[in-house]
């Protein structure tokens, strides 16, 4: 009863505010996607002192996903009105072709976009300098572009062809829960390689001074 409720809230306030849910949405989501990043890292970690929450963080995650779930809303509408997969007005069989379009269509389009906005956004909140920034792309972003078409196109084909419009953004977001662990993890390595890199750099200026 309480998920339909829930489900009638978020619908109603779709078709009031489409953009406005999308963002909240998205950016609950990829907060609660940092948080089990940050609890895996402290459970896991073999340091002496347990690293402690970084709320900052999270909070980052949260401005990004309110940033990008909008944009990824206006694609998907974008892919509907591109691909359909019945003709207009019919109820007929599903087109596999246009299926697989669109799952091509997003996975060879948005999907670097979003990476890209990703650790581009991500460097810029952290105060990071286009040299660093430059260094989490040659870094991760060709591995987690390979991890992404492991993962996310069985997942695009689920979302295009059972999830109604307004619930495809909620869908990707909640299965990118985990996806939002794997580049919380991978993002947190690439800045604690920067900072060990930029600590060494002092340390050997003030030496060499």
């Amino acid at each position: 009863m309480a998920s339909l409720t829930l489900a009638r809230a978020y619908q109603q306030s779709f078709e009031a505010h489409p953009h406005g849910t999308l963002a909240v949405a998205g950016g609950a989501l990829n907060a609660l996607g940092d948080a089990v990043a940050q609890s895996v890292q402290m459970l896991i970690s073999k340091d002496e002192k347990r690293p402690s929450y970084d709320y900052i963080r999270t909070i980052r995650f949260f401005c990004f996903g309110v940033g990008m779930s909008p944009l990824i809303g206006r694609w998907n509408k974008f892919l509907e009105h591109t691909f359909p997969l019945r003709v207009e007005g019919g109820s007929g069989k599903v087109s596999f072709t246009a299926l697989s379009k669109r799952v091509a269509c997003d996975q060879l389009v948005m999907a670097p976009i979003g990476l890209a906005f990703f650790l581009g956004s991500m460097g810029v909140m952290e105060g990071r300098s286009p040299e660093q920034i430059r260094g989490k792309f040659r870094d991760l972003f060709k591995g987690a572009m390979i991890a992404n078409w492991n993962v996310w196109p069985a997942a695009q084909f689920i979302n295009f062809r059972y999830m109604p419009l307004a619930y495809r953004v909620p869908f990707q977001q909640s299965c990118g829960v985990f996806w939002t662990l794997y580049l919380s993890l991978i993002n947190s390595k690439e800045d604690e390689k920067q900072d060990r890199d930029s600590a060494l750099r002092r340390t050997l200026d003030q030496h060499n001074d």
